[in-house]
């Protein structure tokens, strides 16, 4: 099997199983309904930005996410955000790795939440992400469009797009202290609600 096939199928088992979790995992409609309207929020953040190369607050946004919300939650913002700003900004092939990237930066919010919790820690994992997005990206592009997936492809493509994925770095950083934790002091808050609202008291059912 070729370096290009299985990244390809790589991703496609990534998707399905954050799929799988989302739709097995517990939630009641007012989480799914949150979930939604933050991934079209999170849309319209990258499309508000379009016109500034790399420079977005989607991953703040999707890191936030899954630091108030859970990684489940903050998976499907993130994925949800591809899907939706896409159809604004042009659907293609990138679409599916993006997705999974996101939905990847909205898992790590939880994972990392004694981090993203503060406004320090969630700068650091959000310029970190910065890169690790662009050298995904680059390694997708390399298995659906050529000319090979090699470390030396790899790096070329890494030394091409480094502007730009150092101001998403820096675009990152930016956001993260800025809005990170207003953000998540309101979804914080929103979470309790629906956790307290959704608990069954003895005896009522």
């Amino acid at each position: 099997m070729s370096g290009a096939s299985i990244v390809l199928l790589t991703a496609l088992v990534l998707l399905l199983v954050g799929w799988a979790a989302w739709e097995r995992g517990p939630g009641g409609p007012k989480m799914v309904a949150l979930t939604a309207t933050l991934g079209a929020a999170t849309a319209a953040g990258r499309v508000l930005f379009a016109a500034i190369p790399s420079v977005k607050p989607v991953t703040t946004m999707c890191l936030v996410a899954g630091a108030a919300l859970g990684a489940r939650a903050g998976m499907a913002v993130g994925a949800l955000a591809a899907l939706i700003s896409n159809a604004f900004l042009g659907q293609g092939p990138w679409t599916p790795a993006q997705m999974l990237l996101w939905g990847a930066v909205g898992a790590s919010g939880a994972v990392f939440r004694p981090a993203t919790r503060s406004r320090l820690g969630l700068a650091v994992v959000a310029g970190a992400w910065g890169f690790a997005f662009g050298w995904a990206m680059n390694l997708w592009f390399l298995a659906t469009f050529g000319p090979e997936v090699s470390w030396a492809a790899f790096i070329t493509a890494c030394v091409a797009s480094a502007w730009f994925d150092i101001a998403a770095a820096v675009g990152n950083v930016i956001f993260a202290l800025i809005i990170g934790p207003a953000l998540y002091r309101l979804l914080a808050r929103y979470a309790a609600r629906v956790k307290v609202s959704t608990t069954v008291v003895p005896g009522t059912g």
